[in-house]
């Protein structure tokens, strides 16, 4: 999954980012509204960390931008107004969450995890493919109740495809959301990590449509 930080404070940005990349994201950032909406508009996030109190382009006229122009992709909003108001004008322009500061990161993560579980129609951080689990907030794999060892790429990779099971997921697509901006991004890496990840699954889920991409399915599904 692959996440936008917008946040003029350089302290807290780089705090944001280091808490996101260790639970397993791959992170772009922003320090202004200008640069951040530029970001929004041209890279296929997965969700946005979103301050209001931006330079340049405030955070408000930021998200009415990304909405106005058809992006769907969920917003936190971080915000140090205290005014009620100040709140209801976000969610009214396009806001999907928001957190007060000041607040704890685990409170942003987890909020990012219920955003993403929720925009790919999923209840639970725990998702289940046939034998194999996922849990999303401990950053664990099982199969049949055994624990699988994954690096963080492999396991960010399936993640991926379990959020979007059952529909097939072009390399470019993963290239894109598993990547931040400055990786040296080459799509035939993604064989290499869906090889690995099959090997130590043992089970067939993954499967690879000729021409289009990777499928994640139960064992006794079809494509």
């Amino acid at each position: 999954m692959r996440i936008l930080v917008v946040e003029d404070e350089r302290d807290l940005n780089r705090q944001l980012v280091a808490a996101l990349e260790q639970a397993g994201y791959a992170v772009d950032s922003a320090i202004d509204g200008e640069d951040g909406q530029f970001l929004g508009e041209t890279e296929p996030y997965d969700a946005i960390v979103l301050d209001l109190g931006l330079p340049k382009i405030d955070g408000v006229s930021v998200l009415k931008a990304w909405r106005k122009s058809g992006k769907k992709t969920p917003v936190l909003i971080l915000t140090a107004r205290d005014r009620w108001s100040d709140k209801v004008e976000a969610f009214d322009v396009g806001a999907d969450d928001y957190v007060a500061k000041p607040f704890h990161i685990e409170e942003v993560l987890a909020r990012l995890r219920a955003l993403l579980r929720r925009s790919a129609g999923h209840a639970t951080n725990e998702l289940e493919c046939g034998p194999v689990r996922l849990d999303a907030r401990a950053g664990r794999v099982t199969v049949d109740g055994q624990p699988i060892k994954l690096t963080s790429h492999e396991f960010r990779l399936l993640s991926y495809l379990m959020h979007h099971s059952g529909r097939v997921i072009s390399r470019n697509e993963i290239v894109e959301h598993l990547y931040d901006q400055d990786f040296d991004r080459d799509s035939n890496t993604i064989e290499v990590f869906v090889g690995r990840i099959r090997r130590k699954l043992g089970v067939d889920i993954i499967q690879t449509v000729r021409g289009l991409g990777y499928i994640l399915n139960p064992p006794d599904a079809k494509a």
